[in-house]
This record gives structure tokens, C-alpha cells and sequence, in this order.
């Protein structure tokens, strides 16, 4: 088991969680309260349990109390930030869920768990290693749980006003007819979340209830028009004035963008959630110049011509892996020399894989 160095983690438990108002103000924060005030205004005989718990979990809080199976993808370490044995940076705020159900007392109750999480995912303008989510779960008594459609209308309404939505089923381990939640951005539909009935192993006997989880960042890139998610952490004050409030976003102009293609010998298998992963690891304090890492072609070792083959000093066993690295920083036009700097150092690190 590969294990976050001290660095690593102190870094990481360093990134401002934009749910929390003690961290200061943010739009993120504004959509949290949106959708606990609709819910509790549909039901207002139903408790409200806020529960935001700690960065760092048990495993089994994570995973196992989850349905997560043993053997699950998701726990590899290439997924997973683990920090000591039995413990991890939480990948999901349902892992809030389990420490909330201990704790839960009322009859019939709505449990919140809003918060940061951090995920091995891509980079592009919709994803980051450090989003926030909201799980919002109905837990009753009564001998079956409220209706599922009626809280993710509610939710979605109070998040993204006249904004269409729909759902797809969708598996997942925590619940039975799960489905995806999609939002219409004007140009395609966008994930926004999942939600199901809740599985009976999950919950404590004699209980029932529906699971809900929503990416906040994406609600708020949608309910103002935000193009990029990394311009919800931006420090240029013309963009960070505009993250305290839902009005929409009025576009600070762009920097031009410098665009790199980068030739690596890789295992085969790699993704793009393993390549924004690395990228990150990489360049540490300016991985935020990078805007997207796109796996444009793989090629087979033995389909490759005998001089490439020698110039990537490529084994049998891999593959050449053709990435195209978008670079920009969101605040001043990015120097030639300063791109090809930062290419260098992501190629140099991926070729040690």
C-alpha cells in the first residue's frame, strides 16, 4: 500500500474547503443553502442533520459501510489517497453518511453532508482533484421511503432555477434503482449527480430512506455560467468578486492558450484520470496553468515503425500514448519558454512511469 508522504498531505489538507463559512464567503455556500432551505420547506416536519466530519476517514466509512465490494476500482491507490492504514482523504462526502447514522436520533430526519473531497479524475474544465459535494439523505422510520423524484426535484429546482434536468439509471453501491442526474448547460447535458433509494445494509434496521449526492461545483459553474472550474478558486480579484454571490458570471478576458503535444511510452491501460493525477503531482503549485490533458491517440509498441520504437525506447509491454496538453494561465498571457518549461517537466515525469 503506497501511502500520501507528509508533504503531500499537509498540501492537500491546506486547499480551502469553499463550503465552509469559515473559510470566507463563496457562491458554493449560497447553493448548499438553497437546497437544505427547499428541502426542509417540502417537509418541514422532517429534522435537519448538518454533519461536515473530518478530511481524513476510516476506510471502512469510505468503502465498506457503503457496499463498496472488496475488490472495488476505487480503492486502488491510483483512486485513493490513503495517509496510514485504515485511513484515507475522503473520495466522497458519503463517507460522512455512516458517522452521521451513529449519531442520528429523530425518527424521520434529513441528513446534509456538505464538503471537499479529493478524487483521482482528469483535468479538463469540468474536473478537479478537489471538488465539493453535498449528500443529502432521507432516513425514516415509516415502512417505505418518501418519494425519490420529488427530492431531486426539489434539489435541482432550488440549485438551478428553470434549468432542465433528467435522470439515467445508474449503479451504485450505497443504493438500489440508482440513477445519474444530468442538467442542460445550453450546449449538452452535464452530469450533476446521483441519487437512489437507499440500500438496506447501509442503513440501521428498521430504517429506510433515499440517497442524493450533488457536485456543488458544477451547480455553480451552471447557475452562473462559468466555462472553467478552476475559476471558482481564481485569486484575480475581477473573478474572485464574482464567486460570493449567484449572479451570472461576466466573463473576465481569456488569456490565449498554448498548446502542447507530448509523445510517452506508458503502461498499457493508462487513463485520463491517471494522467490528471500524475500531471498534478508533477507540477505541484502550477498545475493550476494546466487546462486540460487529452490522451489523443494509443498505439501498440508492435504496431509502432522500428525508429520511433528506438526514440521512445519503448518495451513490448507498453504503449505510446500521444497526449495533447492545454496550457493557460487564467491571469497573464503564458511565455513561450514557460509552456515548453512545463511540457518538459510533464513529459519527463510521465516517461518515468
Amino acid at each position: 500500500m503506497t501511502y500520501l508522504t507528509p508533504s503531500a498531505l499537509a498540501a492537500d489538507l491546506s486547499v480551502r474547503d469553499l463550503t465552509d463559512p469559515a473559510a470566507g464567503p463563496h457562491a458554493i455556500q449560497l447553493i448548499v443553502d438553497a437546497v437544505l432551505r427547499a428541502a426542509t420547506d417540502r417537509s418541514p416536519s422532517v429534522s435537519l442533520l448538518v454533519h461536515c466530519g473530518a478530511r481524513i476517514v476510516d476506510v471502512a466509512d469510505n468503502y465498506d459501510l457503503l457496499g463498496h465490494s472488496p475488490g472495488a476500482a476505487a480503492r486502488d491507490a491510483r483512486y485513493t489517497r490513503y495517509v496510514a492504514p485504515g485511513r484515507m482523504l475522503r473520495s466522497q462526502t458519503s463517507a460522512l453518511i455512516p458517522g452521521a447514522l451513529r449519531t442520528l436520533t429523530a425518527a424521520d430526519a434529513l441528513i446534509a453532508c456538505p464538503g471537499i473531497v479529493y478524487r483521482r479524475d482528469a483535468i479538463d474544465r469540468l474536473h478537479t482533484g478537489t471538488p465539493h459535494q453535498l449528500d443529502l439523505w432521507r432516513v425514516t422510520a415509516a415502512d417505505r421511503p418518501p418519494d425519490l423524484i420529488d427530492l431531486v426535484a426539489t434539489a435541482v429546482s432550488a440549485a438551478l432555477p428553470g434549468t432542465p434536468w433528467r435522470t439515467r439509471p445508474a449503479e451504485h453501491p450505497y443504493t438500489t434503482g440508482g440513477l445519474e442526474i444530468e442538467a442542460w448547460s445550453g450546449e449538452a447535458w452535464v452530469e450533476i449527480g446521483e441519487c437512489g433509494v437507499a440500500a438496506a445494509q447501509v442503513l440501521p434496521a428498521g430504517r429506510c430512506g433515499l440517497a442524493l449526492g450533488l457536485g456543488l461545483d458544477r451547480l455553480v459553474m451552471l447557475r452562473k455560467g462559468i466555462g472553467d472550474i478552476r475559476l471558482l478558486r481564481s485569486a484575480d480579484p475581477r473573478v474572485a468578486g464574482q464567486m460570493t454571490d449567484l449572479t451570472p458570471y461576466r466573463p473576465v478576458p481569456s488569456q490565449p492558450a498554448a498548446r502542447r503535444d507530448l509523445s510517452v511510452a506508458m503502461p498499457p491501460g493508462v487513463t485520463a484520470e491517471d494522467l490528471g493525477d500524475r500531471v498534478r503531482d508533477l507540477l505541484g503549485a502550477d498545475a493550476h496553468l494546466v487546462e486540460e490533458v487529452a490522451i489523443r491517440s494509443v498505439t501498440a509498441a508492435a504496431d509502432l515503425p522500428a525508429a520511433s520504437r528506438e526514440r521512445l525506447r519503448i518495451r513490448d509491454d507498453e504503449v505510446n500514448v500521444l497526449l495533447r496538453v492545454l496550457l493557460r494561465d487564467p491571469h497573464a498571457t503564458l511565455p513561450g519558454d514557460r509552456a515548453n518549461e512545463l511540457r518538459d517537466r510533464i513529459w519527463a515525469g510521465l516517461s518515468r512511469v
